[in-house]
């Protein structure tokens, strides 16, 4: 398959419906909205929903009905990221090859802009006009699966012993917490959301978490590797800050080629978990490689 035009085609989809979730506003809150929308689209790969509408995919449904639970999912990236380039946090002046968002609008605005996008997303999953339907108990599981993600027991947990481990011995069991939990949570819950709400079955679904873990491991330690071998301009970020936090990663642990026979390992996995699936599953076949294979 063109794995390029799938990922134009539908980060075009996305782009369009995140512009219909979150238009322009006037009034006294026109500034927060103004901030929230300039990370929004900053530009990005739209991953974490293009894995939930390849996840519904797989299991055979189109991907109208998880649309907003896939737009969601991006607003919650997009707030994560606007807190990790906050001062007291990683303190970066660049995502996406823009100055980021409290260089623009101030660090109060900025955290405030990610907590918006942060609430926004919730409200988006439970919108009543979304297409299709589907139940009320699925949707719930799904809400709490990326509650799950995004909180302290995913996202946030994995940003915590992050910022603890930062200058310290630690060993790879730490490491290989932080990329699951701070990188690896949030992009397994968007490929099995996609089938939970695709009606894809009990052995799909499990199917589709092993899946979504290899791949959020493979694509942090990606991350890793890049943040090495990059450069500024091309990442959109400034390279070199893992090592200037004195960050632990794979590479500063096991080395580079290491790092990468275990992103293979961990691609080769992924694969092994879609042999249950017919030619649907095609996307996520080639987005396993992609995530390894990219340049920013």
């Amino acid at each position: 398959m063109d794995l390029q035009a799938y990922l134009q085609e539908r980060k075009k989809r996305i782009d369009e419906a995140l512009e219909t979730y979150l238009p322009e506003i006037e009034g006294p809150a026109a500034q927060a909205v103004r901030a929230m929308r300039y990370s929004l689209f900053a530009g990005g790969k739209r991953l974490r929903p293009i894995l939930c509408l390849a996840g519904a995919e797989a299991v055979g449904s189109d991907g109208d009905p998880v649309l907003p639970v896939a737009c969601a999912l991006e607003l919650i990236h997009t707030y994560s990221l606007i807190h990790d380039d906050l001062p007291v946090m990683d303190d970066d002046d660049l995502r996406r090859g823009k100055p980021t968002s409290h260089k623009v609008f101030g660090d109060a605005m900025a955290l405030l802009a990610g907590d918006g996008l942060l609430t926004e997303a919730f409200r988006l999953m439970v919108r009543q006009d979304r297409p299709g339907r589907t139940s009320p108990p699925v949707l719930l599981n799904v809400i709490g699966l990326i509650a799950e993600a995004a909180g302290y027991g995913g996202m946030v947990g994995g940003q915590v012993v992050d910022i603890q481990s930062e200058g310290q011995d630690v060993d790879m069991s730490t490491v290989e917490f932080i990329h699951t939990h701070k990188t690896g949570a949030l992009i397994r819950a968007s490929v099995v959301s996609g089938a939970m709400l695709g009606d894809g079955n009990r052995s799909q679904v499990e199917a589709l978490t092993v899946y979504g873990r290899s791949i959020g491991l493979a694509f942090q330690i990606a991350d890793d590797i890049l943040d090495i071998v990059g450069d500024t301009e091309t990442l959109g970020k400034t390279a070199g800050m893992d090592q200037k936090k004195r960050k632990i990663t794979y590479p500063s642990l096991v080395g580079l080629d290491r790092s990468r026979d275990i992103q293979e390992n961990l691609v080769q996995q992924a694969v092994a978990a879609l042999k249950i699936f017919d030619d649907r599953a095609a996307p996520l076949h080639e987005i396993a490689r992609f995530i390894i294979g990219r340049t920013a």
